[in-house]
């Protein structure tokens, strides 16, 4: 193929790529301002500039719109890489000392809440009257519970710990560092979420590591 045609596909993958980030932005605004019950494809084309059939042409329904605004925010990226081979966790791992381990989980956790925070509440309102929202709640709670337990069995072993302590301290890391204490915190509050950081890393350790020693 000539360097014309090659710039002619790579130009219109730009374009379908630039589309479906604008509707996606367009999507994850209206879900925090309406709702998703609130918050129609209609509605979502007309704030992207895109005609009805072109959303549903690229996610077919509301729903795949959603979970996919939450994967895109979990991750930071659109890169198909589990949170669990993400280079966070790694760094979470390889922390040697279990101040830094919480440290650094801490901070990641305030990047991701800083990023999805919002979308998670709007899936949680919605979960209870929507079929389709309750299954991808359940689905993003039991996936980041999963992560705070993978997380808390490295800690049980950086400290010498059994499995009664690792599911222990995967509940408390489940709950101290969750969008609804980022939100109270920050949203309600007023805290910065540097300050939500530095107070749930400081409470993960001395709950964690001060009756250890």
């Amino acid at each position: 193929m000539s360097e014309r045609g090659d710039a002619v596909i790579g130009s219109r993958a730009e374009r379908t790529a630039a589309t479906r980030r604008r509707m996606l932005d367009a999507a994850a605004e209206l879900f925090v301002s309406s709702g998703y019950t609130g918050t129609r494809v209609e509605d979502i084309a007309a704030r992207s500039g895109v005609a009805v059939q072109t959303v549903y042409f690229t996610f077919q329904n509301k729903r795949t719109i959603l979970k996919e605004l939450v994967d895109v925010h979990v991750a930071g990226d659109e890169e198909p890489v589990p949170t669990l081979q993400r280079p966070w966790v790694r760094d979470v791992l390889e922390a040697a000392d279990p101040a830094d381990h919480l440290f650094l989980q801490a901070k990641a956790a305030r990047d991701i809440n800083e990023r999805v925070a919002p979308l998670l509440l709007v899936l949680r309102a919605a979960a209870p009257a929507d079929a389709d929202a309750a299954a991808l709640w359940q689905a993003n709670q039991q996936q980041r519970l999963q992560v705070q337990q993978h997380l808390a069995q490295s800690l049980a072993g950086k400290l010498r710990r059994g499995n009664r302590w690792s599911l222990r301290t995967a509940d408390v890391t489940y709950v101290v560092l969750s969008p609804d204490s980022y939100t109270v915190f920050v949203a309600e509050r007023g805290w910065t979420p540097q300050q939500w950081q530095a107070w749930t890393a400081n409470a993960l350790r001395r709950e964690l590591l001060e009756e250890h020693t």
